[in-house]
């Protein structure tokens, strides 16, 4: 019985499905969300100095996750408030409890950046 209404299909076909549907996402986030735009430019501006700051080739993985652990999180907040004005635009304690956890998550996202990039840039400037 398992596997037997899949919407997106199965195999290849589920893969491609579901790749085009991630690019919607991409796209209406891009453009609905100022906050992801500002986040995203804010990801292309670091990206060419994640090379010069980094010591290692984990050193980037490291710098670059952060980048798209800020992206991630910035979609699924994204995600949790449009889901939130979907099912009601009137004004309730968990829509704006939901609203805030997922703008709490966004602002720890950006901790870890300013951390992890902050560190790394520390520690080009003085020396390890």
């Amino acid at each position: 019985m398992k596997d037997v209404f899949k919407p997106n299909g199965l195999g290849f076909k589920r893969v491609f499905k579901a790749t085009y549907c991630s690019y919607l996402g991409f796209k209406a986030a891009f453009k609905e969300e100022a906050a992801f735009r500002q986040e995203l430019l804010i990801c292309i501006i670091l990206f060419p100095f994640s090379f010069l700051l980094a010591s290692s080739l984990l050193h980037w993985a490291i710098l670059m996750c952060s980048l798209l652990v800020v992206l991630i999180v910035e979609l699924l907040n994204s995600a949790i408030e449009a889901l939130t004005d979907r099912v009601s635009t009137e004004l309730h304690v968990l829509s704006g409890r939901a609203k805030d956890m997922g703008s709490a998550a966004v602002t720890l996202s950006l901790m870890i950046l300013v951390i992890l990039w902050g560190v790394s840039l520390y520690m080009k400037l003085v020396g390890s």
